[in-house]
């Protein structure tokens, strides 16, 4: 990805400020299912890609069935989730694969490696973001690209994130979009 900062809506007013956006990719948290359709035809005609976090769009499962669906009715750029099923699915189907970490303990920690190591996702978004001496640490376990999300509330927050290797920073605070934007 080419850019620092994606952007990520998780309503419908966040996502028209995004489809205004200089920046090309957003990623839609939190939406329904019938709502994907009318979202696609907003990002496209607006010369937009999406990335869509599978976990949270509502009304359906976040399987490989469904991630099928939304990779053959929505075209999108790629798609987050915590599901291996679902990052194996869209790696099958050509889309962005990203799987979603969080670093709770040193168990979870070791659960998502071995999770990594398994689906060999194009990134990973480890969440919180605002660790970077733990983004450091991921990036060297599993030479994979990071993408660093949650809590990511500060200028200084996305700046120790990029020093410490992510490749961008994922975030829904839209008072933060503009300070690194393409």
């Amino acid at each position: 990805m080419d850019q620092s900062i994606l952007p990520a809506s998780s309503n419908m007013k966040e996502f028209e400020n995004f489809l205004k956006s200089p920046f090309k990719v957003g990623i839609l948290l939190e939406t329904h299912i019938s709502q994907l359709k009318n979202i696609s035809k907003m990002a496209k005609s607006n010369g937009k890609e999406m990335i869509y976090h599978v976990d949270m769009i509502q009304g359906i499962r976040n399987d490989d069935y469904a991630t099928e669906f939304i990779c053959q009715e929505f075209k999108p750029y790629g798609l987050i989730s915590t599901k291996s099923s679902v990052i194996l699915k869209a790696k099958q189907k050509g889309v962005v694969a990203i799987q979603r970490i969080f670093l709770i303990d040193s168990h979870a920690l070791g659960k998502s490696y071995r999770l990594i190591e398994k689906t060999k996702p194009d990134y990973i978004e480890v969440l919180p973001g605002a660790m970077p001496w733990m983004i450091k640490e991921v990036l060297e376990q599993v030479n994979t690209p990071i993408l660093a999300g949650g809590l990511i509330r500060t200028e200084e927050d996305i700046k120790n994130a990029l020093a410490a290797g992510a490749s961008a920073i994922t975030t829904s605070k839209t008072s933060l979009w503009d300070i690194f934007h393409e």
